[in-house]
């Protein structure tokens, strides 16, 4: 039998409705924040709390509620945590080569001054592997790298967190995106092409930041020439990427761009001063090892070819050619238990609506499957073994499997906040912020991405949310999706869970508290400048954003 949503269930009030229906929100702040529970038991139990909560408060059936839920799951799963295993396999193949150290050498020893090499390691090499690969990767493998350069632990990581800020929002080849478009139904490239006129702003501030966080103002002025190639460069690119080629390589071309201006830069110029750390002797210079041009190229070879592939897959001849030709997809045009059982209602529609339920992976246009193809790529030039790739493999799934049950877990969440109605009436409860909605819709990410550890996960959550509450209020959507995805980036630097693999790679298990007040006041001012960006874009400059056709 048919169920049609009810937004303001508890005594006729949304306030009402929408404090009950909030309750899972608040037990996973509770969880993660406070009971610093594990992102996957987190996960699970706020999803098994989100049902029985949605069955009491809107008297959703509970077959509606598991097979929303179910469905979700399966999107976390497909396509999104398949990109990040693929993703996080490529990168170990490199590891595994031997290559990942000559790639780490390439960018190290262009420099010996601390600075510079916090621009390009920290910013422009951490943004290329959130490009990658994302899901802290990128935070653990920079912080390692500066700590094994010299830098301080807390600073070294500390710096790694403020750095992987704009980069986000396109991390893991766009899964963030990706995950914006599942739960909103807005394209991706159009987010896409929204945030990259948003964070390039950010992204121009955050190398002058972060140099004056570790030298001061002065300090800063010694290297402005490479801070704003380095910013500006990547913020360039990231702008026309994001705008022209979509949502999966703008973290890669931006970064690579960014690392490439910059070493020329530091051919033809260098500060007066070489800048280290009080506690570092002024003597003591690091020795890298010397490599040729082909090996460094070879190394850096299975990024160059992810970046080609994902370029052929984006177009539109491929995807033609993969739909009609090959056929190769996954579909199921009507999710049982759920299509043909659910109606929206007013004010979200003018009359009661079927809110459908489907489920499709294209398997051959599945980012995660043009990585794997690049990872095979990858074997044969690197020469890796189908047994040693086995081993990889192996480890890789092993190490993922509880981020793969956090992600499918906040995707079911995700799901049946969406067709039990819970996105609706708290979108309908922002609404009452009227026109001030704009200024926090990035808080709503930040606020996901700090409890969720995933800007991935923060867009799943809320991406329904702001799209709803936007249309409310009388704005463009893609402005309020694109913010929560911007608004989330600035949330990384706090979650415990990014925390924790940022002690881990720099050996401060147990002082996690101390990286936590270190990032805290850095996270809030930045999120305050991308609200104001918000704010303005909605009523001073609405035409910088894409509008759904």
């Amino acid at each position: 039998m048919p169920w049609t949503q009810n937004y303001a269930a508890i005594g006729n009030s949304i306030p009402l409705t929408a404090l009950c229906v909030s309750l899972p929100i608040f037990y996973l702040f509770w969880a993660l924040a406070i009971k610093r529970m594990k992102g996957h038991i987190a996960g699970v139990t706020t999803l098994l709390f989100t049902i029985i909560d949605v069955v009491i408060v809107y008297k959703m059936p509970v077959g509606l509620a598991i097979s929303s839920s179910i469905l979700g799951i399966l999107n976390g799963w497909f396509p999104i945590a398949w990109i990040i295993v693929a993703a996080v396999f490529l990168y170990n193949l490199t590891v595994e080569a031997g290559q990942f150290d000559i790639i780490k050498s390439s960018i190290a020893s262009l420099s010996d001054d601390r600075r510079l090499q916090a621009l390009l390691i920290a910013f422009s090499f951490g943004a290329f592997l959130e490009g990658a690969a994302g899901f802290g990767t990128p935070v653990a493998i920079t912080a390692s790298i500066l700590v094994g350069l010299g830098f301080e632990p807390l600073y070294a990581a500390g710096i790694c967190l403020v750095a992987n800020t704009a980069p986000v929002a396109f991390g893991g080849i766009g899964a963030p995106i990706l995950a914006a478009q599942v739960a909103s139904g807005i394209s991706a490239n159009t987010i896409a092409a929204a945030i990259g006129r948003q964070l390039p702003f950010l992204s121009v501030f955050v190398p002058l930041y972060l140099i004056v966080l570790m030298a001061g103002w002065k300090g800063a002025k010694e290297v402005l020439p490479a801070i704003a190639v380095s910013g500006m460069t990547f913020a360039v690119a990231q702008w026309w990427s994001s705008n022209y080629l979509g949502a999966m390589l703008p973290d890669i071309i931006a970064s690579i761009f960014s690392l490439i201006c910059t070493a020329i830069l530091l051919k033809v110029w260098k500060p007066k001063n070489i800048w280290r750390f009080p506690h570092e002797k002024a003597t003591k210079i690091e020795q890298h090892t010397k490599y040729s041009g082909g090996q460094i190229f070879k190394a850096w070879s299975p990024f160059i070819v992810l970046t080609a592939l994902v370029g052929v897959w984006g177009t539109n001849g491929f995807k033609a050619f993969v739909t009609n030709q090959l056929k190769w997809f996954v579909m199921i045009p009507h999710w049982p238990g759920l299509d043909g059982f659910v109606y929206k209602a007013a004010p979200i529609v003018k009359k009661p609506a079927l809110y459908a339920a489907n489920y499709k992976w294209d398997f051959f246009l599945a980012t995660g499957t043009v990585i794997l193809i690049t990872s095979f790529i990858t074997m044969i030039i690197l020469q890796i073994s189908p047994a040693r790739a086995g081993k990889v493999a192996g480890s890789t799934l092993k190490s993922l499997v509880y981020p793969i049950i956090t992600i499918g877990s906040v995707l079911g969440f995700a799901y049946i906040a969406n067709y039990s109605g819970l996105s609706y009436t708290l979108g309908l409860f922002f609404a009452l912020t009227g026109h001030a909605f704009p200024f926090f819709a990035p808080v709503l990410g930040w606020l996901g991405v700090f409890l969720t550890g995933s800007d991935t996960s923060a867009n799943a959550l809320f991406g329904q949310l702001q799209n709803v509450t936007a249309t409310q209020v009388g704005i463009n959507p893609v402005l309020t999706v694109a913010a929560n995805s911007s608004g989330g980036v600035v949330g990384k630097m706090i979650s415990p869970q990014s925390i924790a693999v940022a002690a881990a790679a720099t050996g401060l298990v147990g002082k996690e508290s101390d990286l936590f007040r270190f990032t805290i006041k850095h996270s809030v001012f930045l999120l305050l400048i991308i609200c104001c960006i918000t704010l303005l874009q909605a009523y001073v400059v609405p035409g910088m954003i894409p509008v759904i056709h």
